[in-house]
């Protein structure tokens, strides 16, 4: 047969490179200003957009989808050509792809900072951008699976398998999801409520950081590594056992960021279970990379792009060891809600996700400008500087995280909390929060001298759009036989239907029954729906971002119910959309803030907004002045308990006509209350609203709803 001649598409991946190294900076700088926000609450610059709170999930999300998501799509457009031997199914979907997952990164870099966020982590963005990223994901898809199905390739490489599992189960968790009541525009409401929502939530929060920044970049492992090391996979055999049992068993391990949660023992247990068997696959692709590696330690010495390799590798490996463990009841007890978890992250966000995408463009910009990398000592200073970053960045969380735990355990010897103050216990860590800082400084300069030796060496080449290759075409005829692996590997739409199934199995099973058992989610009587004052503010909370900082979530330890009150229950969150659980405890959990002995007075919330360190001293939270100057919006209080009713809240027909006399007269209680302490304020101020949603905290199973 006759060779075909054709050419790979080389600009769709350096686009999709130069956005992610633009968007990686400008999504550090945010991790770096939020780092030294909560050492130096200075940096909060008293300015609305620029609150922790908000800075955060803009970092996360700029991190994620933004850096991570484009290195992604710039590994997976390049590496799928050579393997398939064909250029992309099409150019145009290419550029859609490209353009429209941009716009959405802008949508993100508005909408969050402006405060439109539906506080669901890994998810924030509203609805608009949610469809809009559903499809271009589509796109994506469309023009991968086109892209197999054109091969010239018979056998389906080990890296493909990762990619269409990465297209598949992305997309059946982004849109599950994200299922919400529009209010307006950027404004809408979690169809979930409570327990529910918080199982869908870490369903998909823990799987997008398995299938968003696990398994693509697995697959990329597995094309790169090779290629930079002129050494085959370490074993076939390896790969398929690696495949096919982390894509099963990953999904399963959502519910362990629940654990001693108002979330049923069973999905709990469940959760911890299948976390403990990811060991397994996990490891085995870790040690199927550096195996690669065999005959090849004398060339990591030398050669910067296999000395990322090596780290990101190993990070993967450290990061799927301690997940397991941190899912281990006992472990989590004492992580859970502390910077251990902060550190956790960060070594599968610096360590893997951010050295293996370093290593890819080492290697990529002098193949496609087909010249030499500009400076390999500058390629080995960043390596150095990155290391260190990450050192310097994880050692301080995990004895942050570990100091916080013992610290909020700790009781003296008459039985009472030692730590009563839970500011005492942030104050003790605030030196380890600047050495993080520091860390991610030194991790960011390697990325500006990563950023210089680059330019320095597509300046010494010339790029090549267009790179010739010839193949001859795949023959249409059936072929059987061999290992059944390799059968399989020649039928794309039904390895893609039976990597669907593996991966839609275990989210049935955790979510069905916790859906349909009533029993799962007993309901308390007493639970009432907000008022609309309460939603007003809760809506202002959510706003303004303090579920990154406070939990509503009491766990059933001694420790928890002395210094917040009685622990947690099912039935109290069933009006909750979305949930406010938090994962992160920066500040006290606030689930009983209106009860008991936590409870403070309308004076004191206003004054602590206003100004925290004023009446906390040594607070790290951001003051909040423009509350005291900006109107709540009682236009949108309406629409607010329709699309509530709608999903399931049980706001009597026409409540929504009354609903604004209802909001002023509770208003002017409070506005009353702070008038006996001296305090004029108009009624109409967001801080009334926010006052009024913390004072409602834990009334409903306290008897002491107002």
């Amino acid at each position: 047969m006759e060779l075909e001649k054709f050419s790979y598409d080389n600009k769709i991946v350096k686009y999709f490179t130069i956005a992610s190294i633009i968007f990686g900076v400008v999504g550090m700088l945010g991790g770096l200003t939020a780092a030294i926000q909560l050492f130096y609450p200075v940096f909060n610059f008293d300015l609305q957009y620029t609150t922790f709170g908000r800075i955060r999930p803009l970092h996360t999300n700029a991190i994620i989808f933004a850096f991570v998501g484009n290195a992604m799509f710039a590994g997976v457009y390049y590496s799928m050509q050579r393997l398939l031997k064909a250029r992309m199914f099409n150019d145009t979907l290419s550029w859609i792809h490209f353009w429209g997952w941009q716009l959405i990164i802008l949508a993100a870099a508005i909408t969050l900072p402006l405060g439109y966020t539906t506080s669901k982590e890994y998810a924030e963005l509203e609805w608009p951008i949610d469809i809009a990223i559903t499809l271009i994901w589509v796109v994506f898809g469309i023009n991968m699976i086109g892209t197999i199905i054109k091969r010239r390739e018979r056998h389906m490489y080990v890296a493909i398998w990762f990619y269409i599992a990465t297209f598949v189960t992305v997309a059946v968790l982004h849109v599950v999801n994200s299922f919400e009541m529009p209010v307006s525009l950027f404004k809408s409401y979690s169809w979930y409520a409570g327990v529910q929502d918080a199982l869908v939530q870490w369903w998909y929060g823990h799987n997008a950081v398995a299938f968003f920044l696990t398994t693509p970049f697995l697959g990329i492992m597995y094309y790169y590594l090779p290629k930079a090391a002129n050494r085959p996979v370490y074993s076939y055999k390896l790969s398929i056992i690696h495949f096919w049992s982390l894509i099963f068993i990953y999904i399963w391990a959502g519910p362990h960021h629940l654990l001693y949660t108002s979330l049923p023992d069973w999905a709990q247990s469940l959760g911890t279970v299948f976390s403990i068997m990811l060991i397994a696959p996990s490891w085995g692709g870790m040690l199927n990379g550096l195996l690669t590696l065999r005959g090849a330690w004398d060339r990591v010495r030398e050669d910067p792009v296999l000395k990322f390799m090596v780290v990101a590798v190993t990070a993967y490996g450290m990061a799927t060891f301690e997940g397991p463990m941190l899912s281990l009841k006992n472990v989590s007890a004492i992580a859970h809600y502390t910077d251990w978890i902060v550190a956790h992250v960060h070594i599968g966000g610096l360590g893997w996700n951010g050295f293996i995408i370093f290593s890819i463009f080492y290697w990529l910009i002098p193949k496609m400008w087909k010249t030499k990398l500009h400076s390999i000592p500058l390629a080995n200073t960043h390596f150095w500087l990155g290391t260190l970053g990450i050192i310097f960045y994880a050692l301080p969380m995990y004895v942050a995280g570990i100091t916080q735990s013992l610290m909020w355990k700790e009781f003296d010897s008459e039985g009472f909390l030692a730590y009563g103050n839970f500011l005492e216990t942030v104050v003790q860590i605030i030196p380890l929060y600047a050495l993080r800082a520091v860390g991610g400084g030194l991790y960011l300069i390697g990325v500006f001298l990563m950023i210089y030796n680059l330019i320095k060496t597509a300046k010494s080449g010339q790029f090549q759009a267009e790179e010739a290759d010839e193949a001859l075409a795949l023959e249409k005829k059936e072929i059987t036989g061999g290992h059944w692996h390799n059968v399989l590997e020649r039928k794309p739409v039904i390895f893609t239907v039976l990597t669907t199934v593996a991966i839609v199995i275990g989210g049935v099973i955790e979510m069905v029954p916790t859906f349909l058992i009533k029993s799962n989610v007993p309901t308390i009587s007493s639970v009432k729906p907000y008022t609309p004052l309460e939603l007003q503010g809760r809506d202002i909370y959510i706003r303004e971002g303090c579920n990154n900082c406070h939990s509503q979530m009491i766990r059933p330890f001694r420790s928890e119910t002395e210094r917040y009150g009685e622990y947690s229950k099912a039935g109290e969150f069933v009006y909750d959309h979305p949930f406010l659980w938090g994962s992160k405890r920066t500040g006290p959990d606030l689930a009983r803030e209106g009860v008991g002995k936590l409870k403070k007075s309308d004076t004191w919330h206003f004054n602590h907004m206003l100004e925290p360190a004023a009446v906390s001293e040594g607070s790290i939270m951001p003051n909040y002045p423009w509350l005291f100057d900006q109107k709540i919006d009682k236009s949108s209080t309406g629409a607010k308990i329709n699309a509530l009713r709608a999903v399931g809240v049980p706001y009597e027909e026409g409540y929504e006509e009354r609903a604004s006399k209802e909001l002023e007269a509770q208003a002017a209680g409070i506005v009353k209350n702070l008038r006996g302490d001296g305090i004029e304020i108009s009624q109409d101020m967001e801080i009334i609203a926010l006052i009024s949603y913390l004072q409602r905290l834990g009334t409903d199973i306290q008897g002491d709803k107002k």
